[in-house]
């Protein structure tokens, strides 16, 4: 084994990416690393496959031109992406080609935190991690490593631990994005939404959004149909305290104080009420408790939301009485990462009763209810059981909607030891150092811990903090788990290799199947590699594997998706309706329609932050790649242009912000603009980056994660909130 420092480390990862350049005659960036192909591969070659550069999944055809790889464009086949890639899509050629990629296993030395590493073969890096999660299952039980995982690709890596006993998996996908709204729609229709949301634009009479930036987060099949909406000239309604692309394309734009959004709901709610301007058919065949949840909504007029909101009551009733207009035809957009303020899964809610009012519920223009295929499973043996509760919310007492595990459930099970130590972690494609709120919180968690394996592509953060580093392959170089879409009709996409490895890198499949090995249990992966387990799968569905190796999707049949089409609905609530006054929630000591509470306001000097996304960038995944850090390298903090006036700061000046517990950023370009509330400041996600592994984006711009101190938990779900913290500005040198 040979010791490396970081530096070291970088110098061997520059000579290698730099011998893979000289090997290769074609640079598409100028000194960008290259790995070639085949010498002897000439001409063009195409391979279908699926996108993994965001949770959409858009398939993709990927072309190989004489050995290099050339392009990555949409697959007309494929119900995702309908032949169109976004930004990140297109620029998946430069993840393979990020010089900054993992490329060799390594197991660290010294302090943890440090950053000094030994490469190791891979065979070494199992034994080490099997070694010591056999220690902690002796003096603890399996239930004592937890994962933290995002993405496909860790499904082999999740059913071996699984296999060998560990209970306590979650993503952030879930408390830090979309578990709140689906938790909401669940209490209300009885299903949650799924990903991509049914939201059926390409037909919808009226669109509101709220703080759902379309145009921005880049949801590729939704922001086709947008674009479409806008050509058809909808009435589009947008409600952000931020003038964001979509609130250009509006009829209408509310610039809400942020906080204050179920306060516009329920005033909403209000005037569908008091002027019946609600489906009264929908609601006498399909709702319960409606009467009571109309008497709880008398109180929220418009006049009251205008003095919590800052927007004008006549804007409120205008509004209200547009989008009732084009019932059921009408969408009040759910969302995805609605984790803003702590009460989200009720704010969810009230934007789920709102569709219920305008009866959309599986109607054409509305909400349908996906489509889905049926795919066999493998043949594979079943996880042992455990007598010991999840960790992170046990027996379901501590937050009792959540469908899904909770990381900061985990996190905590973790600092505490209750209610058994959590003494490994495996993190899989997260950089929960950013996802979490509170970083000193998961720093602290760490220490406690006996493993902690990293898995990525990538150094992110928390691989700075891994006792082992196992680099992955890119999408473009691996298999993953078959992707059984669901959608206006379900179907099958199959990512497969375009490219062989450029170092040392390795599938999750292929490090599942070592790993199961090393454990003692190898029999949990049956098949000889993942292409027998994948044609498997598909030929016992009725598909040809051939066909979805050359096309890349299959589809299924066509099923009713709306009450237009012949589709009977079915609430899977409690009383089998849909739930205007939920007795669950009254039965758990939660309020059964959503209440407005004030939170809390800015310290005297400071503004809210509040946060999202860039067309060209996914949170903290896409910063190094060298094709979309050239579309922008780094974020900007968005400030009013008064604001900024009194302040004595100009536009494209460098300042650091600093929030309410005295935590700076790095230096950030002020963008001073009318397009913002003069109490707020909003910044893009995901830069600001920490380790310095990630060269190109080490330091570039301001991590909002870092300054997210403070957060409140949701109490029905666990969902954490990312918008409690203010700002202020330190003017640079």
């Amino acid at each position: 084994m040979q010791r490396l420092s970081r530096r070291r480390f970088l110098k061997i990862s520059a000579a290698t990416f730099g011998a893979a350049t000289a090997a290769t005659q074609w640079k598409p960036i100028p000194g960008l690393a290259v790995a070639s192909g085949p010498a002897a591969e000439k001409g063009i070659r195409t391979v279908a496959t699926f996108c993994e550069q965001c949770f959409w999944r858009c398939g993709g055809i990927a072309y190989v031109r004489d050995g290099t790889l050339w392009k990555f464009e949409g697959n007309p086949k494929d119900p995702q992406s309908r032949g169109r890639l976004c930004p990140r899509g297109t620029g998946a050629v430069g993840a393979y080609y990020d010089p900054d990629r993992l490329q060799r296993p390594l197991v660290r030395v010294g302090e943890r935190g440090k950053e000094q590493w030994k490469a190791v073969t891979w065979d070494e890096a199992f034994t080490y991690i099997a070694e010591r999660m056999q220690k902690i299952k002796a003096e603890h039980g399996p239930e004592s490593v937890a994962m933290f995982n995002h993405g496909i690709g860790v499904r082999f890596i999740q059913h071996v631990l699984k296999s060998w006993g560990v209970i306590n998996i979650a993503g952030p996908s879930f408390a830090q994005c979309r578990g709140p709204r689906d938790v909401g729609f669940t209490l209300t229709f009885g299903s949650g939404l799924g990903s991509p949301e049914p939201t059926d634009i390409e037909n919808t009479g009226c669109l509101v959004l709220i703080g759902s930036h379309l145009g921005e987060n880049m949801h590729n099949l939704q922001v086709q149909e947008f674009a479409r909406a806008v050509e058809r000239r909808i009435p589009i309604i947008v409600v952000d305290p931020r003038f964001s692309v979509a609130a250009s394309k509006a009829r209408h734009w509310l610039p809400i104080k942020p906080g204050t959004d179920l306060a516009l709901l329920l005033a909403w709610a209000n005037v569908l009420v008091t002027e019946g301007r609600y489906d009264k058919a929908f609601v006498e065949k399909y709702g319960t408790g409606f009467d009571r949840f109309a008497a709880e909504v008398k109180q929220y007029t418009p006049e009251w939301a205008a003095a919590e909101t800052g927007l004008d009551p006549n804007l409120i009733r205008a509004t209200a009485r547009e989008f009732a207009a084009h019932r059921p035809a009408t969408i009040i957009h759910p969302g995805r990462r609605v984790n803003w303020y702590g009460d989200d899964t009720q704010r969810s809610r009230a934007i789920a009763l709102l569709n219920a009012l305008m009866g959309n519920w599986g109607r054409r223009g509305g909400l349908f209810l996906a489509a889905g295929v049926k795919v066999p499973a493998y043949p594979l043996p079943k996880y042992p059981a455990s007598d010991k509760p999840l960790a992170d919310n046990p027996n379901g007492e501590r937050y009792p909607f959540a469908d899904e595990a909770v990381t900061t459930g985990i996190r905590e099970a973790t600092l505490n030891g209750k209610p058994y130590p959590i003494k490994g972690w495996f993190v899989y494609s997260s950089n929960i150092m950013s996802a979490l709120p509170n970083d000193a919180e998961t720093l602290k968690a760490i220490q406690a811990l006996d493993l902690l394996v990293v898995i990525d592509t990538l150094p992110s953060e928390i691989a700075g903090y891994a006792d082992v580093v196992l680099p992955e392959v890119t999408f473009l170089e691996r298999y993953d788990e078959l992707l059984t879409g669901w959608g206006r009709q379900g179907w099958i996409s199959l990512r497969q290799p375009v490219m062989e490895a450029p170092a040392d890198q390795k599938p999750g499949w292929w490090m599942a199947k070592q790993l199961a090995a090393k454990l003692g249990i190898p029999e949990c992966m049956p098949f000889k590699d993942i292409e027998e387990y994948l044609s498997w799968r598909v030929e016992k569905a009725g598909h040809s594997w051939a066909t979805l190796k050359a096309e890349g999707v299959i589809q299924g049949e066509k099923k009713p998706i709306t009450v237009e089409e012949g589709l009977e609905l079915h609430f899977d609530t409690p009383s089998g309706k849909v739930e205007f006054w939920s007795e669950q929630l009254a039965k758990k000591g939660f309020d059964p329609v959503p209440k407005y509470r004030k939170h809390a306001e800015a310290p005297s000097g400071y503004f809210r932050m509040i946060t999202g996304r860039a067309p060209v960038h996914t949170f903290t995944r896409t910063q190094s790649n060298p094709l979309l850090q050239d579309l922008m390298r780094e974020n900007e903090v968005w400030l009013n242009a008064a604001t900024a006036a009194k302040l004595g700061l100009a536009n494209g000046q460098y300042v650091r912000l600093k929030n309410q517990d005295g935590v700076e950023s790095d230096r950030v370009k002020v963008k001073a603009t009318q397009r913002i509330r003069p109490d707020t400041v909003y910044l893009v996600y995901g830069f600001g980056q920490r380790n310095p592994m990630l060269k190109g984006a080490y330091r570039k711009g301001a991590n909002a994660a870092k300054l997210t101190t403070r957060y409140e938990t949701d109490p029905l779900m666990g969902g954490t909130s990312i918008h409690s913290n203010f700002v202020t500005f330190v003017k640079e040198a």
